[in-house]
C-alpha cells in the first residue's frame, strides 16, 4: 500500500505538468500587427437552443482553452429542433447563459443569431445586437434593417453550402445586391466549418465585405477539428485597435480581418503582409566558419507552419526553394551567397496565404550578416 502511495505521489505532479503543457500547447497564438491588436474570434457558434448539441457553458470552455478573445452565439431564430425538450420563447436566452457562464472570465461574449432562410437571401448571422426576439419578422429585408436599427453587424452564411448552392459555387442575387447596396449586409464567409470559397472571397474583394472565417460548431471543438492532435478551428483575426466588443465592431466594419483556417491565411493583402513580417523574424545571421555559406535564423511566433516559395536567385544548402518555416520555432536556413555580403533580402511567395482567387502575397526578409 505504502508503495501504491509513493507511485501514485510521483505520477500526479507529471500527469498534471502533462494536461498544462497540452492546454498551453493548443492555445491559438498570433502576434499583433503595427497599430492594431490581434484579437482571435469565432463569430458562428450553435447550441442545444438550436440545433446544436452542448449547453452554452461548453461553447465558452471550448473558447477559453483556445484562448480566444471573443466568440458569438449564434442560435438559429427559426429553426428550433430542440423546442419539445428545450422550449424557451427568449432567442436571447443562450447568449445571456454563456454571458453567466464566463462571469469574469478573460472572453467577450456577443450576442447574436442566424437568420434561417431558404435562398435568396439565405442563411446570415446578425451579431452585436440588443434583442433577438425582435428579429423575429417574415419580411427579411425588415429583419436586415431592424440589426441595423440595433446598431448590429449581419453577414452572409456558408454562401457555397450545396444545400442551398448544389454547384458549391457563391454568387450574387438580386437580393444581395440591393442589401449591400443598403449597406444591410456587411460581411461574407469565405470559411465556414470545413469549407472554403475562393468565389466567396472574389465577392468580398469586389463588394468589399468583410471576409470571415468561423467554425459554425454544432457538436464539439475537438471532435470536429481533431485539436488533441494538432488541428485547429477555423477563426477570423480582428485587428482591433482596442480589445472590446466596441473594438471588434468596429475593426469588422472596417474590413480589418484575415483568416485562419487549415494552416492558411486568407485576407486582404494590407492586413494579410503585415501578419506575416509580425511572425517572422531573422533573429541572426552568420557565415559558417570561412565559407560562402549563410546560416540565417528565422523565428515563427504564430500557429502558422508557412510554406514558402523562394523568389530570389539564391539557392539554399540543405532545402529546395519550396520549404516550410515551423510555427514556435526558430528555423535555420543556409544559403549559398557566393561571396561574402553585410545584407541581403530573401524574398518568398507565401503559398498558404491567400489575397486573392489564385493569389499568394510576396513577403521580403532583410537580412544584416552578424
Amino acid at each position: 500500500m505504502k508503495q501504491l502511495l509513493v507511485l501514485l505521489l510521483v505520477l500526479l505532479p507529471r500527469a498534471a505538468h502533462a494536461q498544462d503543457t497540452h492546454a498551453a500547447e493548443r492555445l491559438i497564438e498570433f502576434p499583433d500587427i503595427p497599430g492594431y491588436l490581434t484579437l482571435k474570434c469565432d463569430l458562428h457558434l450553435h447550441t442545444v437552443f438550436s440545433d446544436g448539441s452542448v449547453w452554452p457553458n461548453i461553447r465558452v470552455q471550448e473558447a477559453l482553452r483556445d484562448g480566444l478573445d471573443a466568440i458569438a452565439i449564434t442560435d438559429h431564430l427559426e429553426y428550433q429542433p430542440h423546442q419539445d425538450d428545450i422550449p424557451h420563447p427568449d432567442r436571447n436566452r443562450s447568449y445571456e447563459i454563456a454571458v453567466e457562464a464566463a462571469g469574469d472570465q478573460d472572453l467577450i461574449i456577443l450576442n447574436g443569431s442566424e437568420v434561417t432562410r431558404d435562398m435568396p437571401p439565405g442563411h446570415s448571422n446578425a451579431i452585436f445586437i440588443d434583442d433577438a426576439n425582435k428579429l423575429l419578422q417574415d419580411d427579411p429585408v425588415a429583419v436586415f434593417r431592424e440589426v441595423k436599427r440595433q446598431g448590429g453587424f449581419t453577414f452572409w452564411n456558408h454562401p457555397n453550402w450545396t444545400s442551398q448552392k448544389p454547384d458549391g459555387v457563391a454568387s450574387l442575387t438580386d437580393l444581395h445586391r440591393r442589401l449591400i447596396r443598403e449597406g444591410l449586409l456587411q460581411g461574407i464567409e469565405v470559411v465556414n466549418n470545413v469549407t472554403y470559397s475562393d468565389e466567396a472571397l472574389q465577392i468580398a474583394l469586389d463588394h468589399d465585405l468583410t471576409i470571415l472565417g468561423t467554425s459554425d460548431i454544432h457538436g464539439l471543438i475537438d471532435w470536429q477539428y481533431n485539436v488533441p492532435y494538432g488541428g485547429h478551428r477555423p477563426i477570423t483575426l480582428v485587428f482591433a485597435t482596442e480589445r472590446s466588443a466596441a473594438g471588434i465592431q468596429e475593426a469588422l466594419q472596417a474590413g480589418r480581418t484575415t483568416v485562419w483556417f487549415n494552416n492558411t491565411l486568407i485576407g486582404k493583402e494590407e492586413f494579410l503582409v503585415p501578419l506575416i513580417r509580425a511572425s517572422l523574424t531573422v533573429k541572426e545571421a552568420a557565415y559558417r566558419g570561412d565559407t560562402l555559406v549563410l546560416s540565417v535564423w528565422i523565428e515563427n511566433t504564430s500557429d502558422v507552419a508557412f510554406i514558402v516559395d523562394n523568389q530570389t536567385d539564391y539557392t539554399f544548402h540543405g532545402a529546395s526553394d519550396v520549404l516550410t518555416i515551423a510555427p514556435h520555432q526558430t528555423t535555420r536556413l543556409d544559403v549559398k551567397t557566393l561571396e561574402k555580403k553585410s545584407s541581403l533580402t530573401l524574398v518568398f511567395d507565401v503559398l498558404n496565404a491567400v489575397t486573392a482567387p489564385g493569389t499568394h502575397p510576396e513577403v521580403a526578409l532583410e537580412i544584416q550578416v552578424d
